[in-house]
C-alpha cells in the first residue's frame, strides 16, 4: 500500500521517487520535514514524521509521542556523514574568514598577515559537529573550546576577546534563541569573524547587523533566521557577510543514505 506523503523539503526528491507525489497537509499519513517549522495540528491522518537531518527545534515531540506518531531520523551512520560534512564546512568558512584579506590583486599587493598556526579559534559548542571541527582545526590553528555543559559562562567571556574566529555549534532552543547577542558580539576584537553553521536564531540578527554594518567584524553564515533569506543582511553579501544556502551537509552520500533511511522507515509503518 502506497503512502500519502506530505513534505516541506525537497531534499529527497533526487534520490527517491516516493516523494515526488505529495498531498496536502489535511490528507497525509506520512510528513516529510526538513529545518523549516510545520504545523502537526494540520495532519489529523498523520502515522510518521521523517526528519531529514539531526536538528531537533521544529520537531514537536511532545505532541508527536501524545499521538503515537512514528518519528524516522537519519541512522547512526548516515547522522556520521552530516556530523563530518558539517564539520568541513565549518572548517572552510572559518578557513576563509582567516584568509579574507590576504592583498590585492589589481594593485599586485600583498596583505600582511599572522602565521595561521597562530591565529586563534573560538569553538562554541563541543558536541558532535563541534567535536570534529575542533579536532580538525588544531592541527591548522590554535582552538580553544566553549561548552555550556561543562565550562563555567566566565570562561566565554575570558576567551571571546582574543580569537581572530569564533564557529558556532550549539543547538536551537528557547534557552539558546538570541545568545550571540550585543555582548557576546561586543566582547570579539576589532578585526574578528563569525561562523555559524548550527541554526540562526542563536544569533541575534539586528546586533549582527550593527556590527558588520560599522565595519568592526565580519561573519560567514551557512543558516539563516527565516529560509531562503531575503533579510537586511543579504545585502552586506559577499562581504562583510559571507552567505551560502544551507549546505553544510549537502553531501551526495549522506543524501543517498538519507533516502535509503526514509525508504526503511516507510516499510516499518506500513
Amino acid at each position: 500500500m502506497t503512502m500519502k506523503i506530505w513534505k516541506n523539503t525537497a531534499t529527497l526528491d533526487p534520490y527517491t521517487s516516493l516523494t515526488k507525489a505529495t498531498v496536502e497537509a489535511a490528507e497525509a499519513e506520512i510528513a516529510v520535514v526538513g529545518s523549516r517549522p510545520f504545523d502537526l495540528d494540520a495532519m489529523p491522518q498523520v502515522k510518521g514524521v521523517f526528519k531529514c537531518g539531526v536538528g531537533m527545534d521544529n520537531m514537536p515531540m511532545a505532541a508527536l509521542a501524545e499521538r503515537g506518531i512514528a518519528v524516522g531520523l537519519p541512522s547512526e551512520q548516515t547522522r556520521g556523514y552530516i556530523f563530518e560534512e558539517t564539520a568541513n564546512y565549518a572548517v572552510h568558512l572559518t578557513l576563509r574568514m582567516l584568509y579574507a584579506n590576504v592583498g590585492d590583486l589589481y594593485g599586485w599587493k600583498k596583505a600582511p598577515r599572522d602565521f595561521l598556526g597562530d591565529r586563534p579559534v573560538l569553538v562554541v559548542g563541543a558536541g558532535n559537529i563541534g567535536g570534529h571541527v575542533a579536532r580538525k582545526l588544531e592541527r591548522l590553528c590554535r582552538v580553544v573550546t566553549y561548552d555550556a555543559a561543562t565550562d563555567p559562562p566566565e570562561k566565554l567571556w575570558q576567551l571571546l576577546p582574543q580569537a581572530d574566529v569564533v564557529t558556532l555549534h550549539i543547538p536551537s532552543t528557547a534557552e539558546t534563541r538570541g545568545f550571540v547577542g550585543a555582548k557576546f558580539l561586543a566582547a570579539m576584537h576589532d578585526g574578528a569573524a563569525l561562523v555559524n553553521t548550527a541554526r540562526g536564531p542563536i544569533v541575534d540578527e539586528d546586533a549582527l547587523f550593527e556590527e558588520l554594518t560599522a565595519g568592526r567584524l565580519r561573519a560567514a553564515f551557512d543558516v539563516f533566521w527565516q529560509e531562503p533569506y531575503a533579510g537586511k543582511l543579504k545585502a552586506l553579501h559577499p562581504d562583510p557577510f559571507f552567505m551560502s544556502p544551507h549546505v553544510a551537509s549537502a553531501n551526495e552520500t549522506f543524501l543517498r543514505g538519507l533516502a535509503s533511511d526514509f525508504e526503511t522507515f516507510l516499510t516499518k509503518i506500513q
